[in-house]
């Protein structure tokens, strides 16, 4: 094991969250304000997640406004987040992500990218972070396309970047979430929780909280700069590997309600995606339920010291936040 990194806290250095207002940039924020940082929240329309709070409007897919925002930061993180449409994803973002990167160079900010897995499509094993992209859908295509882009410009030294990457993800307030659209909404609505693809098959969530803790973590870490990595998530659920079946078995526990599990075939799916843009959307994603899907994190773990939170106790706050 090597040794932990520490976090070496900037003091007065500005930390900006780009794409304000999502779960994940709240839950940065909130890390952020515990470890002592000045805040600036940019998005079209910021709120403030605490009071201290600096907020700037913004539209990343304009330039020069994507300059003003990040001017006078020392760390950046880019955890935006478009509408969940192919087409979308397509024509805007490259444009933010080459506007951040713009910005960042020209402002000397070091800058943190949230990305997910879909560069890396099918994965016959382990995801780790040496899995070479090799995208089978659409929103993978333009996933490779900007990650490629941003390590291009760390490669040739034009600013100090790093990419956090999450599989999956649940957690408070995570609205958005295929689990809350399958899992928490149908059970609080006295329905049982429905699974994707094969549910025994392993598929493993990273936690909200946990994330931001961790991007907090890395963006106040020089050394960690240069370099991709996992956000910390847990492989097993009950000492066995995570699965759909598990993760129901386990939630209708804590919602005190009969273990259940309805499979969704091909035609629900198609059916359902007609009233939950999600899943609409989530059909050319599907191979990610019809094989194994293990999202490794031994890296940072190792590397800072880090555990994630277990699957019980994620899913139990997650219930108990009504959210």
């Amino acid at each position: 094991m090597s040794e932990p990194h520490t976090a070496t806290s900037s003091g007065s250095g500005l930390h900006t969250v780009l794409g304000a207002g999502g779960v994940i940039a709240r839950e940065l924020s909130l890390q952020l304000a515990r470890d002592g940082q000045r805040i600036r929240q940019v998005a079209r329309h910021p709120v403030a997640v605490q009071p201290g709070d600096e907020l700037k409007a913004a539209d990343l897919l304009d330039a020069r406004a994507t300059a003003d925002a990040v001017a006078g930061s020392a760390v950046v993180y880019l955890v935006a987040g478009l509408p969940y449409r192919a087409a979308v994803w397509q024509a805007q973002w490259p444009r933010v992500m080459q506007n951040t990167i713009d910005a960042c160079r020209r402002h000397g900010a070091r800058l943190v990218f949230f990305d997910n897995v879909y560069a890396y499509g099918q994965v016959g094993g382990a995801m780790t972070e040496d899995t070479p992209f090799n995208p089978c859908s659409r929103k993978g295509e333009v996933r490779a396309a900007i990650a490629s882009t941003l390590l291009g410009a760390m490669q040739r030294g034009e600013l100090q970047a790093l990419i956090a990457r999450a599989a999956d993800f649940y957690g408070p307030g995570a609205r958005l979430s295929l689990l809350q659209a399958v899992f928490f909404a149908r059970l609080r609505a006295g329905k049982a929780p429905q699974w994707l693809g094969n549910p025994d098959l392993a598929h493993t969530f990273t936690f909200t909280p946990d994330a931001g803790r961790a991007l907090a973590l890395l963006g106040q870490s020089p050394a960690a700069f240069g370099q991709s990595w996992h956000l910390p998530t847990a492989q097993t659920l009950d000492g066995a590997a995570v699965t759909g079946r598990s993760l129901a078995r386990t939630l209708c526990a804590i919602a005190g309600q009969p273990a259940r599990l309805q499979v969704a075939p091909p035609w629900l799916l198609h059916a359902m995606g007609w009233f939950v843009p999600v899943l609409r959307e989530n059909r050319e994603m599907m191979y990610q339920y019809q094989q194994d899907y293990r999202f490794h994190s031994d890296k940072m773990e190792q590397a800072f010291g880090l555990q994630p939170t277990p699957y019980g106790e994620g899913l139990l706050q997650t219930w108990r936040s009504g959210r």
